[in-house]
């Protein structure tokens, strides 16, 4: 199968390499291209590549048909309907990590020019102006630098600043005092780093949170005279309130990279002699354009593939070892899911999947979203996948719920999938056996032994002489063959069950004549 890949950016011919190697990859690239004559490229193509200009919306999506994965080059995706794309199945990535390096060391190069005046001092001289003492700076060592926001390029900055022998001090909502130790920083609130820092500089995403998360009451809480930086995002720091603290010399010196609306013209913040700022460059290197688009067309290949990546952003990210144990449950997940779809007809409000033994001890999302995908697939088809699950279940008005247990009743691993209806419980269970494989081990409150795969029936019926045999026989007069046969019941005489396996589906008069039977208070056929 050939795959289609749109690249509407401009990206480095080095970083689309993985996708022109690839013998199943037919690529295409167009850029500066209106939204009309976008949206005509795309009704074929099953993949689309873009950096910052190409804006992705809600209207473009719907018409792309047949896409499947969206990737930035690049780590903000501001210019992606995100919510669109997941009502749509589609899986959006980027590259958090290609221009990491390169905005730490951004950021390290606007902190030096802050505290030695460096561009002020260049453009003085160039204009024939020797004038030292006008441009006498400050020394980073022994200065306390606070970060607001220590994920991949704040912890790289953190790193490079105590190698300029400056203290650090950072917020991040998941940073521990613990994990500070290890880093040789100190950790604290907001407040905290805004209070104790010489120099400041934001790391975070631009969130409902996070915008004007440096305020004009911020910069009241600041030493007078610090130097703030942002090489991230636009809006963290509240642009009006920076003005008046520089004028008010509350501030020293800002060093921006970024703006609250790009780009920039005859912004009131570049008059002053205080700010030194660049054009959004901090991952404009030749390394990070070529690694952002490298990482990124590896991974639209591995989804096209049907891999697994790590770089999804509308899905929750697992690490690769974490993902390596789970995969195998995978199947297994989704066809538990199945499996209860055609157990039940009735609504259902509720799926419960619970987790024993091994899998209880790592993130077992995935295999959640995998199982919720099975429950739904079977009435919705190829709607449902793994980005929009529990979107959908959401919208049909299916609350999800994942548990964890240490009881295993002797599995090393025990999957559990149960839905509620307004009127049953249904709950089906799994495991993986060396050697054997996937296996259901419980049906409702029946214990099983089954290979969740192929075609199946599922008979409810009286515990009692004879019923098995004539199911049988019923079967044998249509010519269907029995592959394999599970008996489960609680108590002699009771109700009991049985689990075909046979190897036909059945026709619906074939089904409707098992129902019949006497014995039999129940018969559905199960396709795996």
């Amino acid at each position: 199968m050939t795959y289609r890949v749109f690249i509407s950016d401009p990206l480095s011919e080095d970083g689309i390499y993985p996708l022109q190697e690839a013998d199943d990859m037919e690529v295409v690239q167009e850029t500066d291209l209106t939204n009309e004559q976008l949206h005509e490229r795309l009704t074929d193509y099953d993949a689309l590549l873009v950096r910052s200009q190409t804006k992705v919306t809600r209207e473009l999506i719907e018409n792309a048909h047949r896409l499947k994965v969206i990737g930035r080059a690049g780590v903000g995706v501001d210019n992606i309907d995100l919510e669109a794309a997941t009502e749509y199945g589609i899986m959006v990535v980027n590259a958090p990590d290609g221009n990491t390096n390169s905005a730490a060391e951004h950021t390290m190069a606007m902190l030096a020019s802050l505290a030695r005046n460096i561009p002020q001092a260049d453009a003085a001289l160039k204009q024939n102006r020797w004038d030292r003492k006008a441009y006498v700076g400050v020394e980073m060592k022994g200065k306390t630098l606070g970060i607001v926001g220590l994920g991949r390029v704040g912890a790289e900055v953190a790193a490079r600043a105590q190698g300029q022998r400056m203290n650090v001090i950072a917020y991040d909502p998941f940073l521990t005092a613990e994990q500070a130790d290890n880093l040789g920083i100190r950790s604290g609130s907001v407040a905290d780093v805004l209070q104790a820092a010489d120099f400041i500089t934001a790391h975070t995403p631009l969130l409902n949170e996070t915008k004007h998360i440096i305020n004009k009451e911020a910069f009241e809480q600041m030493k007078d005279g610090v130097r703030i930086v942002n090489c991230a995002r636009g809006g963290i720091i509240d642009e009006d309130a920076l003005y008046e603290a520089i004028i008010n010399q509350k501030v020293a010196g800002a060093g921006l990279d970024v703006f609250e609306e790009e780009p920039v013209y005859d912004h009131k913040l570049l008059e002053l002699p205080e700010v030194i700022a660049t054009p959004h460059l901090g991952a404009s290197t030749v390394e990070a354009q070529r690694n952002v688009a490298i990482d990124v067309s590896n991974d639209v290949v591995t989804i096209l593939r049907g891999g697994v990546t790590q770089n999804a952003v509308n899905m929750p990210s697992v690490p690769q070892d974490i993902m390596n144990q789970i995969a195998p449950y995978f199947d297994l997940a989704a066809k538990l899911g199945t499996f209860l779809a055609y157990l039940e007809q009735d609504a259902v409000e509720e799926i419960h999947v619970y987790y024993a033994g091994e899998l209880a001890e790592m993130d077992v999302t995935p295999l959640t979203r995998n199982t919720v995908k099975g429950l739904l697939k079977r009435h919705l088809g190829n709607r449902v996948n793994d980005v929009n699950a529990a979107f959908l279940a959401e919208k049909k008005g299916i609350t999800i719920h994942e548990q964890k247990t240490s009881a295993t009743n002797g599995f090393t691993d025990l999957l559990t999938a149960e839905i509620k209806t307004k009127s049953s419980i249904r709950q089906v269970a799994g495991t993986l056996l060396r050697g054997l494989g996937a296996r259901i081990v419980k049906i409702d409150h029946y214990s099983m032994d089954l290979s969740p795969q192929g075609h199946m029936v599922f008979i409810r019926h009286n515990d009692q002489p004879g019923a098995i045999g004539r199911v049988g026989g019923l079967l044998a007069d249509n010519q269907v063959n029995i592959a394999t046969m599970q008996v489960g019941r609680t108590e002699i005489g009771g109700e009991a069950i049985m689990m075909l396996v046979i190897d036909k589906p059945l026709k619906q008069h074939e089904l409707n004549q098992l129902k019949e039977l006497t014995e039999v208070h129940d018969a559905t056929a199960v396709e795996l």
